[in-house]
């Protein structure tokens, strides 16, 4: 306890220098952490982007654009499925539900889905979650929208709210269907997935934006007003994926291998957790990078530790000396200025610690309204007390260092003065 007290007061006669050493300890513990606590959330939030679906089926190009751009809302397809197509694999026996997904336009920067009722019905996410309405319901009229959760916080919109589509992607598309507005009908409940920055519409509704368009530009002289599109055969010619559910899981591989071999177009069909597991590999190698910077940023500033006791070692030499003279051992000095770069590392883990958990709570919105990862704030679990633990301890084996350099020194060489 002597010992305990006399570091503590000797670090505050260097408040300085030692706050500064714990305050580079705590950036570099947070962005360790940090670091970390993403990983494993955006590892989770990939793995319960889609749940209880068989398989995920597109034109053919590949498994993770299939993925993409079917569940991620990322990119575009190289091609559409026709109607047929997708009916006829729809009414195969083994099928026991499938979703029907058209994607191409947006509405200020949010993708749009066009979709069926079976959406509400059949899609799931987290462990076989279903879909829940925060207000309203799905859509009953042809220009109808169910708004994700991130839809209609960012854009302030109510249930009745009437707004316009852009067709095609970004900020504003480069045209609008400004003469068939769509109004809200529903508001999902917040999700933690890609669903939560989706417009959802019928696909009745997406061909009623087009019947006055061709090959995705409006027709000249041609104009069809809300109401005659409503009366029109609003049947989609094609779609851009579809989402299947099998009576037995036991007929996946076959239903995989009838599809892939499909003669009337070429089509693919992906299991979501295989292509999840790709998708995740891809990203390893920037997963693996970031977590040896931040655990090279650690080192640095355990270093930058190490440097702030070796300078000032010599400058202690009198101090060292004055308690080598009052009774303390070399063992008493080398437990001194080790507890000291201990002490020093487990404030600075600490106050790193606290950076984090404010960070999150400043970032936590921000992150998930721009990128949709939801990161949850938790209480550290045993991997990060783990991590804590041994930056403690690489603290504790820095500081023996200059620990080990004043045990060994003379009582003599503490009290000669140098010129």
């Amino acid at each position: 306890m002597p010992i305990l007290s006399l570091a503590f007061k000797s670090l505050l006669n260097r408040r300085v220098t030692a706050s500064l050493t714990v305050f580079t300890i705590a950036v570099s513990v947070t962005l360790l952490l940090g670091v970390e606590k993403i990983r494993i959330e955006a590892k989770t939030s990939f793995a319960n982007t889609i749940s209880g679906t068989d398989l995920i089926v597109g034109a053919r190009s590949g498994a993770i654009p299939l993925l993409l751009y079917s569940v991620f809302r990322i990119g575009n397809a190289t091609n559409n499925i026709s109607w047929e197509s997708y009916r006829d694999i729809a009414d195969n026996p083994q099928v026991a539900w499938t979703i029907p997904l058209s994607l191409g336009d947006s509405h200020r920067g949010f993708r749009v889905l066009g979709t069926s009722r079976d959406y509400f019905e059949h899609f799931r996410f987290s462990r076989e979650r279903r879909l829940a309405f925060a207000a309203g319901g799905p859509f009953e009229d042809v220009f109808d929208a169910v708004l994700g959760a991130n839809v209609a916080e960012s854009l302030g919109y109510r249930l009745g709210d009437p707004f316009i589509v852009q067709h095609g992607l970004g900020q504003g598309g480069f045209a609008s269907h400004q003469d068939k507005p769509f109004r809200v009908a529903g508001i999902l409940a917040k999700t933690g997935t890609p669903v939560d920055r989706t417009v959802h519409m019928s696909l009745e509704g997406i061909e009623a934006m087009h019947v006055d368009w061709r090959g995705g530009t409006p027709v000249p002289g041609l104009t069809v007003s809300a109401e005659e599109a409503r009366a029109m055969d609003l049947r989609p010619m094609a779609i851009t994926a579809f989402l299947v559910g099998l009576k037995s899981r036991l007929a996946i591989f076959s239903m995989q291998r009838r599809i892939n071999e499909y003669r009337a177009e070429p089509l693919l069909a992906v299991l979501p957790g295989v292509a999840l597991q790709e998708l995740w590999n891809l990203m390893g190698t920037a997963e693996t990078a970031l977590s040896a910077i931040s655990i090279l940023v650690v080192v640095t500033g355990l270093f930058g530790m190490l440097t702030m006791l070796l300078s000032s070692l010599n400058e202690r030499r009198r101090e060292m000396a004055i308690l080598r003279s009052v009774g303390a051992r070399p063992l008493h000095v080398f437990g001194l200025l080790a507890l000291e770069a201990t002490i020093l590392t487990a404030l600075g883990t600490a106050l790193g610690l606290a950076l984090l958990y404010l960070s999150l709570a400043v970032a936590q919105p921000i992150v998930d309204a721009r990128f949709g990862l939801y990161i949850p704030i938790t209480l550290p679990t045993g991997r990060d007390m783990a991590v804590i633990g041994l930056v403690v301890l690489a603290g504790f084996v820095a500081g023996a260092v200059p620990a080990l350099r004043a045990y060994r020194r003379s009582l003599a060489d503490g009290m000669m003065v140098r010129t």
